[in-house]
């Protein structure tokens, strides 16, 4: 009779199984630190709530930082919900290898984009196959973490002022990409945070505020998106929201960046890609306010801490 082979369990591997996992992972991270080391400043925008046109207001301060002489790139870290690919106007455009690492899609106003949607056929999600059945969103989880450490790994930076990494909704999300940028970029990570005049988007904000304060996280502060609409024929920003809630970071903890109306036209121009030359009305004026504003902020913290 043949005697069934035991099974081992956690206390029967020694170290980690041979595995070299944790070698493996300091090779990613001296990769991903080697890979950052010219990025000045990494500026996460978040929210906790969906659909606040979070990744709108990304590339709207993108371009307002370019336009004041800094260096910006973009990661969209919403691998399975980008959006920046279309917005930016480089959905046909690949990633091109090189020999220090992938050389990331450029607009003509030099703004780097890294977004899935680059290379995503429409409408097809990011696969992460697995065998699992019942916890596959355990391996999900961490293949999505590991993938964004690759291209943070393998995407040629370069020297850059700011990389705005547009963050998936979720407030758990929020502080998962904390621990993920803090422990990558230390000092120089900071958040940002978007809302609109709802109680309802509020709350969920309020609950980021929270759970980044939590984490040791820097938080720049909020932004209120869709504060009103810009009436084209009227000139003027009426209310979109009844009763609207407190402006920008006000009963949140956190100091407010400023407000961006809701602006048909720049709706328009982020679903053509942004063509270089062509603006919006209120809310790009607004848009460059607010990040004079987040300059200023961001100074402000590196000078504290």
């Amino acid at each position: 009779m043949i005697e069934p082979t035991p099974v081992k369990t956690y206390h029967d591997i020694a170290g980690d199984g041979g595995s070299d996992v944790l070698g493996q992972a300091a090779a990613q991270r001296h990769a991903i630190e080697s890979a950052l080391a010219g990025v000045r400043r990494v500026l996460a925008v978040g929210s906790g709530k969906g659909g606040v046109g979070k990744s709108t207001l990304t590339l709207g301060l993108a371009r307002a930082l370019a336009r004041r002489g800094q260096a910006v790139a973009i990661l969209d870290a919403d691998l399975n919900g980008p959006s920046q690919a279309q917005m930016a106007g480089v959905a046909a455009s690949p990633w091109v290898p090189g020999a220090d690492g992938l050389e990331p899609p450029r607009r003509r106003d030099g703004i780097a984009v890294v977004s899935t949607g680059s290379v995503l056929a429409g409408g097809r999600p990011v696969e992460f196959d697995t065998v699992s059945h019942g916890d596959g969103h355990v391996w999900r989880a961490t293949r999505e973490f590991a993938l964004l450490g690759q291209l943070l790994a393998t995407v040629r930076w370069g020297q850059l002022d700011a990389l705005l990494v547009d963050l998936p909704p979720g407030a758990e999300r929020t502080v998962h990409f904390a621990e993920l940028l803090m422990g990558l970029a230390g000092d120089r990570c900071a958040f940002v945070l978007v809302t609109i005049p709802s109680e309802v988007a509020r709350g969920v904000v309020a609950r980021s505020v929270t759970a980044l304060a939590e984490t040791g996280a820097r938080l720049a502060g909020v932004i209120e998106n869709m504060a009103g609409y810009w009436c084209r024929d009227c000139g003027a920003v009426k209310p979109l929201f009844p009763d609207a809630a407190a402006a920008g970071g006000a009963g949140l903890g956190a100091p407010s960046l400023g407000a961006v109306p809701f602006d048909p036209a720049l709706a328009a121009l982020a679903d053509r890609g942004w063509p270089e030359g062509e603006e919006g009305g209120a809310a790009i004026a607004a848009l460059d306010g607010v990040a004079a504003r987040l300059l200023a902020a961001i100074e402000a913290i590196e000078e504290a801490r």
